[in-house]
């Protein structure tokens, strides 16, 4: 049978189809994904530009400079707009996918056919051979350097040191010493050249921002920074208008703040030692959802309470105990949070509130308490909320209407010498104790405050927990 040319046109135009239709069909975990892969085994560069603003920015200019040599891929969040004067042959990719176009023309990496990737910051002006250098450099150096880094313009990159605290969910940077020729992270403008494959290995391979986003990811798989001291020169523009700079300002604070969410860092310690908080605050709701069985969602996933939640509680413990004292409300550190003062002076780091025992006759002492025993949720004068608990007889103090991270404030009575109260909710520390080691309370650190406890507290606490309690940290459900 002979075929027409235009019958062999209508046969390949349906072959093409069925091949993206393949490529881009939902297959499932079991299907091969390298059957479709684009292979990335041209030698080259290829450019892209992330890091830009989406009006006031140089994206034409620095795709021009590098578009002589190298392919060039403008990578966005949405579409462009207004619309860039782009020279030829540089494509442009919203990353967050469309209903109406294919899935595998959603994601630029796809399009990434050379065996390295530069991230050239907006403005960039390209160097003939440098980003071939940074690929040697990188490629006949240690097996720790996974990023070569070259400056942009004519400030000096800062060579920081970093570490992550995973379970505290902080990362903590400092300066390096001498000029060393690896680090772990940049402060300043810079091209990062990496291999392909590494890059699309990430988790979050083109979040914003750029620099902050890759180094924290490599951090945690160890890899290095080689530094390239030779710069990429930066092109002249006119100062951005106060409105813009604002718009810029605003908008990176926002990224960071998104980025670091989805990396799951709460603090960020900087290395002249402020920090940088991306956690709860008193107008948002608290980090963690509801507890079960006693262990925090978190503690699943081998992290320990948020340090902004460790804020908010030793902020809430010392008001709530100046208002005790000042109402004349005989209290003392109760269950675990007793124990982390013995242990640490400060809140148990996976514990999620904080447990006084007050004298419940004492209770009317206290403005707050009295309204919350009436049944009324009152906000005092620092936000603070005061309601009597939906469990039981007991009462507790929140961060905020909003922020409900809390101390539990729990009402005693002695009954022929022995402490015991209306409410038990079945915890193993939960049970009644003699009066006499609160004949007296003693002073001791917590938190940052001095707040009062019961006396012989290696005995009041083996007497609720059993021996050897205090050397013997354990999780709340060792169980789960």
């Amino acid at each position: 049978m002979r075929v027409t040319p235009c019958q062999a046109s209508l046969a390949a135009a349906i072959g093409l189809n069925l091949l993206l239709l393949y490529c881009g069909w939902p297959w499932g975990p079991a299907a091969p994904a390298s059957s479709c892969r684009i292979p990335r085994g041209i030698p080259g560069v290829t450019v892209l530009l992330r890091e830009f603003e989406p009006a006031d920015n140089d994206v034409p200019g620095t795709t021009r400079a590098f578009s002589l040599r190298h392919p060039v891929l403008v990578v966005t969040d949405t579409v462009l707009y207004p619309p860039l004067p782009l020279p030829p042959g540089v494509a442009v990719f919203p990353v967050h996918p469309v209903p109406e176009r294919p899935p595998p023309l959603a994601h630029p990496e796809l399009r990434v056919r050379t065996r390295h990737v530069a991230l050239v910051p907006d403005g960039t002006r390209a160097v003939p051979g440098l980003l071939e250098r940074m690929r040697d450099a990188l490629e006949a150096g240690s097996g720790d350097a996974r990023i070569a880094v070259a400056p942009v313009g004519t400030a000096p990159l800062r060579c920081l040191e970093m570490s992550l605290e995973s379970r505290e969910w902080t990362v903590r940077y400092r300066d390096a010493p001498g000029i060393p020729e690896l680090c772990q992270a940049v402060e300043g403008s810079a091209v990062l050249l990496l291999r392909t494959r590494d890059l699309f290995a990430l988790p979050f391979p083109l979040a914003r921002p750029v620099g902050t986003a890759l180094f924290i990811q490599a951090a945690f798989r160890g890899w290095k920074l080689r530094v390239v001291p030779t710069a990429f020169p930066l092109s002249r523009r006119l100062p951005l208008s106060p409105h813009s700079q604002w718009k810029a300002q605003s908008g990176l604070e926002n990224r960071r703040r998104r980025l670091m969410r989805d990396l799951g860092i709460k603090r960020e310690v900087l290395p002249d030692g402020r920090e940088r908080w991306y956690g709860c605050g008193k107008d948002t709701a608290r980090c963690f959802g509801t507890i079960h069985a006693g262990t925090p969602q978190y503690i699943l996933t081998g992290r320990w309470t948020p340090p902004c939640c460790l804020r908010a509680l030793r902020e809430t413990t010392r008001h709530v105990v100046s208002i005790l004292e000042a109402s004349g409300i005989r209290y003392w550190l109760e269950g675990g949070s007793l124990l982390g003062a013995v242990r640490l002076r400060d809140i148990i780091p996976w514990d999620y509130d904080v447990d006084l025992g007050i004298y419940k006759e004492d209770v009317g002492k206290c403005r707050w308490l009295a309204a919350a025993a009436a049944g009324e949720a009152v906000e005092d004068e620092e936000g603070f909320l005061w309601e009597k608990a939906a469990e039981g007889e007991f009462y507790r103090v929140h961060y905020s209407r909003s922020n409900r991270l809390h101390v539990d404030l729990w009402p005693f009575y002695s009954r022929g010498g022995v402490m015991t109260k209306d409410t038990w909710l079945g915890h193993r520390q939960d049970v009644e104790f003699p009066e006499r080691f609160l004949q007296p309370r003693v002073p001791m650190e917590f938190a940052g405050l001095t707040a009062m406890a019961p006396n012989s507290a290696r005995e009041f606490l083996e007497f609720k927990f059993g021996a050897g309690v205090i050397e013997n940290p354990e999780y709340p459900n060792p169980s789960i």
